[in-house]
């Protein structure tokens, strides 16, 4: 089992390479008029097909943290983790039928002109600083250096440098000709990530049926690993009592259970999907039924992520259980690399370019929205205010630049310790302090007419402060059993309140002062969005993606309660 990889490996890796790279510069040369206008450059406006919205949405959103991170969690929990990308599809289901409408009647193109538009121009740039700040430090260096760790650890661990400069580089490439072009090559970059994933994950199973002496079949495979871990086909984890051991009471922290679904995990999921310039942006330039039809092609895809992301992290624990996987390293987040070795020459090439395609479409949107954010949101408005179509392109591609050229400088020595806590324990931490103010305000801002902008900027600074507040603090001055919350060892000398619980109280209040101070404001804010009659109703097509959508997800429920 070489970890190293071969020169077929390399073949395939540089066949998926010339493939996006012709296609995407196809693409920008037969819509080079975009660079005329702004918005056609940032949105790719009236251009993008549901497909194409669909499969941008799942490859710019599934990357390294995924593939690793979500992986090292299904060794660790089990099924439990395919809740965020379950739950996702029923988020995308509701970003579809009740967000977008109100987008698109009002012609929303990024988040910060939603709050100047709702609220006002204050509680904007506070928040397009903010995000800007959010996705440079935060979402893109962790990209980019969870996946050159990741990659480089594949060929053979000497090459970390060169490879996050070819990440940067390719993602910098695909993201100089806008919107349009990110999106049409995240086609293929979501093909070759969902081939490569499943490729990855068949091979995981047939190993185990290899191992456990029931043959070289997936099927005998996974049946397996639910007789070997069934603890790791439950959706719930059960509450600690007593008796728990640590490591019960570390997976119940990392999840807690049926409280997950009544707090925590909702808010990501909604205000990822919904209230992120990231995510959004996709379909932000195309007619209603193109973006609904989109956004729900990509909540059937979510439902397939699982398979890929999580499946081979079970697979590793029950074969590291049995002693049949001594090249894991690094604890759960070396899980999805030890598998990869199982792979034979060409397949492990396929499974690293279906790794380096969600690096770089992820990579590539993100400094997409950065350069949407800083040249429709803040240089045109505050320093430029004269810029043309062609100026407004031109400054998008330098911000591009200095984005990713940052990312690189900050991840070269890993100035920000991403290392030290983990790439997926990084993002969490830093946007799900923010999560629950920021998704209060949109959801305020869009169905309740009275929320007025000072409830919104207090609700943004509440929420971090009470995320903060409960994070961090309230086991130590509140106590550790409340009415509000139980606090668990943590296994390094304090305690801790599960975080999606953390999520949901700190939401709960900001909502509640939001409401408070909003009813001191007229019965009807001036800037509040008008709706129409009829504005989220459906067609017969999108209901019937809906209810198949609805029906997979409650037979996996039902199959893995």
């Amino acid at each position: 089992m070489n970890q190293n990889l071969a020169f077929a490996d390399y073949a395939v890796f540089i066949i998926y390479f010339i493939v996006v790279s012709v296609y995407g510069y196809t693409v920008y040369r037969k819509r080079k008029q975009d660079e005329q206008d702004a918005k056609a450059y940032f949105l790719a406006e009236g251009n993008l097909t549901w497909w194409a919205i669909g499969a941008s949405l799942i490859a710019s959103n599934i990357s390294a943290e995924q593939f690793i991170g979500m992986s090292g969690e299904g060794f660790f929990l089990g099924i439990a983790v395919a809740a965020y990308e379950w739950l996702a599809a029923v988020a995308l289901i509701i970003v579809a039928v009740w967000f977008i409408p109100v987008y698109l009647k009002n012609k929303i193109y990024t988040m910060p002109q939603f709050l100047k538009t709702r609220y006002n121009e204050s509680t904007a740039l506070i928040m397009a600083v903010f995000w800007l700040f959010l996705y440079v430090f935060v979402n893109l260096t962790s990209i980019l250096y969870l996946g050159a760790v990741a990659i480089n650890g594949l060929a053979g661990g000497d090459y970390l440098h060169a490879i996050m400069l070819g990440l940067a580089v390719f993602a910098l490439f695909i993201s100089l000709g806008g919107m349009k072009v990110v999106a049409y090559t995240d086609v293929i970059q979501v093909a070759v990530l969902i081939i490569g994933g499943l490729v990855t994950s068949y091979i995981a199973l047939t190993t185990v049926g290899q191992y456990f002496g029931v043959g070289e079949n997936a099927i005998a495979g996974f049946k397996v690993l639910m007789k070997e871990a069934p603890e790791h086909f439950k959706m719930i984890i059960p509450k600690p009592t007593a008796t728990s051991s640590q490591l019960e009471i570390d997976k119940y922290l990392t999840f807690p259970g049926l409280l997950s679904y009544a707090a925590g995990i909702w808010i990501i999921n909604l205000n990822y999907w919904g209230c992120n310039q990231y995510i959004t942006q996709r379909a932000l330039g195309a007619d209603l039924q193109t973006a609904r039809t989109g956004i729900l092609f990509a909540g059937l895809l979510k439902l397939l992520m699982p398979l890929i992301v999580m499946l081979p992290g079970i697979a590793a624990y029950v074969l590291y259980k049995d002693g049949h996987l001594p090249q894991l390293v690094g604890g759960k987040d070396g899980a999805y690399s030890a598998i990869l070795t199982f792979l034979p020459t060409g397949l492990k090439g396929l499974s690293v370019a279906a790794l380096t395609a969600a690096i770089v479409a992820s990579l590539a949107g993100k400094v997409n929205s950065i350069s949407t954010i800083y040249t429709l949101d803040i240089h045109k408005k505050y320093i430029q205010k004269e810029a043309g179509e062609k100026q407004q392109v031109n400054i998008g591609r330098f911000a591009v630049f200095a984005a990713m050229l940052l990312a690189v400088l900050f991840t070269w020595n890993d100035v920000l310790g991403i290392g030290g806590v983990g790439g997926f324990t990084y993002i969490q931490k830093y946007t799900g302090f923010i999560s629950p103010g920021v998704f209060a305000m949109f959801f305020l801002g869009m169905f309740w007419k009275r929320t007025t902008g000072s409830a919104a900027i207090v609700g943004v600074i509440l929420g971090f402060v009470l995320s903060v507040l409960f994070n961090e603090y309230a086991p130590a001055l509140f106590g550790n059993d409340t009415l509000l919350y139980t606090a668990y060892p943590n296994g390094k000398g304090g305690f801790e309140i599960p975080f999606h619980i953390c999520m949901g109280l700190s939401f709960f209040f900001t909502m509640l002062v939001m409401i408070l101070m909003s009813f001191a404001g007229p019965k009807v804010n001036p800037k509040a969005f008008e709706t129409e009659p009829g504005m989220f109703k459906v067609k017969p097509q999108t209901t019937v993606l809906i209810v198949i959508t609805m029906l997979i997800i409650i037979a996996l429920y039902v199959k893995f309660w």
